[in-house]
This record gives C-alpha cells, sequence and structure tokens, in this order.
C-alpha cells in the first residue's frame, strides 16, 4: 500500500466534508433569516394597522 496515497486521500475527504459542512451551516443561516422575515410578515398580516395610529384624549 502507498502510504503517501492514501494520506491524500484521507486529506480530500476531508476537505470535501469540510465544505460540505461549511455549505450546510450557510444553508441553515440563510433558512433561519427567511424564517424570521416569514414571521414578521405574517405578524404583520394579522394587525396589519398595528402601531400606526395613537388615540388621544385631553
Amino acid at each position: 500500500m502507498d502510504v503517501a496515497a492514501l494520506s491524500m486521500q484521507a486529506s480530500a475527504l476531508k476537505t470535501s466534508d469540510m465544505l460540505g459542512i461549511a455549505v450546510f451551516k450557510k444553508t441553515l443561516e440563510t433558512l433561519e433569516v427567511s424564517g424570521e422575515s416569514m414571521i414578521k410578515m405574517m405578524e404583520q398580516s394579522v394587525n396589519p394597522h398595528l402601531g400606526q395610529n395613537i388615540d388621544i384624549r385631553v
């Protein structure tokens, strides 16, 4: 067995795994931001005029 070739394959697999994890983390971050935006839009659709008017009595 060629130790150098095995070492290179292991290194390539590790790099590939690290890249996959980095892409997955970025995808999760994007989904979290999208989810937060969706929640804000849903809250506004339930109470679209909330905070736009102030009732004042003297």
